[in-house]
């Protein structure tokens, strides 16, 4: 049970302790005060808890930090019971307290849980500390947050070295939990796999390739990773950087710009014209009748027609046309009938 929780539970049953002194015939108080605390408690699960999470979703500069949110739920209860006044003079003196304790407990705790999940984000962004990263950035620098897939994929250093990524390159602290969480896994490719990630966040670190900022900050009421990626993106006005193509998706709703690595890879690959010759290592057979397999240095795969006869042999083969899919290039080729090489161990 969190804070949140019991503070909502307090709330009902002070209310029900309100209630009970309208209700001085219905037996005793404490009753009422339990049934307001229930009451309170499954309020907060099922409604004020969606409420408060639909602000949450808004940016940590609409909002107000926690203090100013509790000021205007103090004036707003100020507010209120002035002009409820006329209501409160007919009251007895406890039936008044409880009920300008429970407005108290109502505009404040409201206002000040509302604005509470947005005051770090403020605090970041205007009391200057990450004032080197929130910034506003001119010219051909820009923030690119690093998500957990482009990490593990281990080509976004290759890209760093090359000089062509310019600017900061951001991994919020979610992201770093997340590797962790795959190095500590029980299966050994995961563990592998977060232990790479690591490994590689602190070699690009200790080369100085390109700058390289550790954000700490985090969503406590959004659970998704991508999901608070793609929040601070918005922030920050940064891209991100991932070869993920479900999160390439999702940030396009987003409003998100994405620099997709596979994408790239596939861009950078030379370009082959119909009628062209190449040298082919045949691999295995197709999925069509007499098809071979093949594939170029940078993972193109190559569709022999034909090449079902040739497995484990380099040969010359005539390029007829190219596929560009979601998945990457495909080369369809037809051998030609010249020099067979068989493949020297």
């Amino acid at each position: 049970m969190n804070w949140r929780m019991v503070y909502w539970i307090t709330v009902g049953g002070v209310a029900g302790y309100g209630f009970s002194l309208f209700q001085k015939d219905f037996g005793w108080k404490i009753p009422w005060i339990l049934g307001g605390m229930v009451a309170g408690g499954l309020g907060y699960k099922f409604i004020l808890k969606q409420i408060i999470g639909f602000f949450t979703k808004m940016s940590g500069q609409e909002l107000l930090v926690k203090a100013v949110g509790l000021i205007f739920g103090l004036s707003l209860s100020a507010l209120l019971s002035v002009i409820f006044k006329p209501f409160l003079d007919s009251l007895a003196l406890d039936e008044k307290v409880g009920f300008l304790l429970l407005l108290f407990l109502l505009t404040t705790g409201i206002s000040g849980m509302i604005a509470s999940t947005k005051a770090r984000e403020f605090q970041q962004s205007f009391l200057n500390r990450n004032d080197e990263l929130m910034r506003p950035v001119t010219g051909s620098s820009c923030f690119k947050i690093l998500d957990t897939s482009a990490i593990i994929d281990g080509r976004i250093a290759d890209l760093c070295k090359t000089g062509f990524l310019e600017g900061v390159l951001i991994v919020p602290n979610f992201v770093v939990g997340e590797l962790q969480k795959i190095a500590d896994s029980a299966d050994t490719l995961r563990r592998n796999r977060g232990r790479r990630g690591l490994d590689l966040l602190n070699k690009m670190q200790k080369e100085n390739q390109v700058t390289i900022k550790i954000f700490d900050r985090d969503y406590g009421e959004i659970n998704e990773v991508d999901t608070k990626l793609l929040k601070l993106a918005r922030e920050m006005d940064a891209k991100v950087i991932t070869n993920d193509f479900n999160l390439n998706k999702v940030a396009e709703l987003y409003g998100v710009q994405v620099l997709n690595i596979n994408e790239l890879s596939n861009a950078i690959k030379p370009l082959v014209l119909p009628g062209e010759e190449m040298t082919v290592h045949v691999l295995r057979d197709g999925k069509e009748y007499g098809q071979g397999i093949g594939y170029l240095d940078d993972g193109t795969m190559i569709v022999v027609e034909g090449g079902r006869n040739y497995i484990g042999l380099d040969i010359e083969v005539l390029v007829t046309s190219v596929l560009q899919t979601s998945a990457g290039r495909m080369i369809f080729a037809k051998p030609k009938e010249v020099l067979m090489v068989k493949v020297t161990s």
